[in-house]
């Protein structure tokens, strides 16, 4: 073989080579490529709440946190007790919950169930739930979750009490909301709903507020006339845009934090004594055994305490038997959750804590001979989430890229499974 030829050969292998190259990069970038596809196909319904920004910055600086740490939160004793709607997917809380309950192989029914308050956008693209749910573990969210839309498109609430979440969602163009004759713009049609004055707007993801999910109002003397919004979108005067608009117009705020305001604490008592749950014992006393119902009593006020998510939550009621010197001569444990193996695995149960309820905790310690219980005492305690069981834990730490990750991860499990405590009772034999 020639010089010449050796040369063309060469050439047409390099060619090949660069188009072998070429044709991988075509399909990595293909591949990099698809996850925009995805969200741009949401994102067409749920429009992203930056675009909302253009005219309603203030709700959209609330709504992400922005405004958080400003002087006056802090000077007016405002504890923050929930995450923020906007920044929730990012959370390392949901991460990690999110991590160690799909470890438990839940069906592709459930992992949709799962996100359908999360991720309202889930409930209309249910075929992106995997995708969602792999930005979430790898830290890397693009999606919105609780965005401006996903409260807007919403048109309706079901009539009738059912697994949540309970909204309606209407895709389009059109945006719902509080307020009649809405200005009209170029950017998105408007129309009123009264739903969004209602409870059971909020209610149909947190149903654990309340009896009953379909009431527009909250039952009771006390909060005869208010609504969740009252108090979880602060009121305040102005306008939802920043161009224009009455400057005394009533408007919310749109942080939607949990929040303890000692002032409203202080001025109304009742409210105080309704805030936390409360415990009363009867016991009746056997020759070798104590027994007896412990009775879990929650006020009407539908903000029962602690707040959070209440398919999570797990409480424990402590039973225990002391005698005349302080030790203990028997006790007893009941937990009342599910466990990360069983959630939504069937219908939701009722949360042990719910307002206006009265939850009767049966018990039986058993004496030994010899000893004399003068006391008995009870303790309600409660904790965030369920405590994995080794194996699911070590399977979801094995997931994690990095030591560092790891570490956190175990930081935060011991964290949210801590019980802490609520209130109890003792009671002299």
């Amino acid at each position: 073989m020639g010089r010449g030829q050796l040369i063309v050969g060469a050439g047409i292998a390099g060619l090949i080579v660069a188009a072998v190259l070429y044709q991988g990069q075509a399909d990595a970038q293909k591949d990099s490529q698809a996850p925009e596809a995805w969200i741009s196909e949401i994102e067409k319904v749920f429009i992203r709440s930056e675009d909302c920004k253009q005219c309603h910055d203030r709700h959209y600086e609330e709504w992400k946190g922005m405004r958080e740490q400003t002087p006056d939160l802090k000077t007016f004793g405002r504890v923050d007790a929930a995450l923020l709607h906007g920044t929730a997917l990012e959370s390392p809380v949901f991460k990690t919950v999110l991590g160690l309950w799909l470890q438990t192989k839940p069906t592709a029914d459930q992992r949709a169930k799962c996100l359908s308050c999360h991720v309202p956008a889930a409930t209309v693209f249910p075929q992106h739930v995997e995708k969602i749910n792999q930005q979430i573990l790898t830290g890397k969210v693009e999606i919105e979750g609780i965005g401006c839309a996903s409260c807007h498109l919403i048109s309706g609430v079901a009539d009738t009490p059912g697994p949540p979440p309970t909204f309606k969602l209407t895709p389009g163009e059109t945006l719902y909301g509080p307020y009649p004759d809405a200005e009209e713009n170029l950017v998105h049609p408007s129309q009123q709903s009264d739903l969004f004055r209602g409870a059971n707007y909020c209610t149909s993801c947190h149903f654990d507020k309340v009896k009953d999910v379909t009431r527009r109002d909250l039952p009771g003397e006390i909060l005869q006339g208010t609504v969740c919004q009252d108090c979880h979108m602060e009121p305040s005067t102005g306008s939802s845009t920043s161009k224009r608009g009455a400057m005394t117009r009533a408007i919310g705020r749109h942080w939607f934090r949990g929040v303890v305001i000692p002032g409203i604490m202080l001025r109304n008592r009742n409210l105080q004594a309704e805030w936390m749950p409360r415990l009363d014992l009867e016991v009746s006393k056997g020759s070798s055994a104590l027994e007896g119902t412990v009775l879990v009593r929650i006020g009407s006020l539908p903000h029962s305490f602690p707040d959070g998510d209440p398919v999570l939550k797990q409480f424990f009621v402590t039973v225990t038997a002391k005698d005349a010197k302080g030790e203990v001569v028997a006790t007893e444990v009941k937990r009342f959750g599910l466990p990360f193996q069983e959630i939504l695995r069937g219908p939701i149960p009722e949360p042990f804590i719910k307002g206006g309820t009265t939850r009767r905790v049966p018990f039986r310690l058993e004496i030994g001979s010899g000893k004399t219980p003068v006391t008995v005492e009870a303790l309600l305690t409660y904790a965030l989430i369920p405590q994995p069981d080794s194996q699911l834990q070590a399977a979801y730490l094995a997931t994690l890229p990095s030591d560092k990750e790891r570490e956190a991860a175990i930081k935060l499990i011991e964290e949210y499974t801590q019980p802490r405590v609520l209130t109890f009772r003792t009671k002299q034999l």
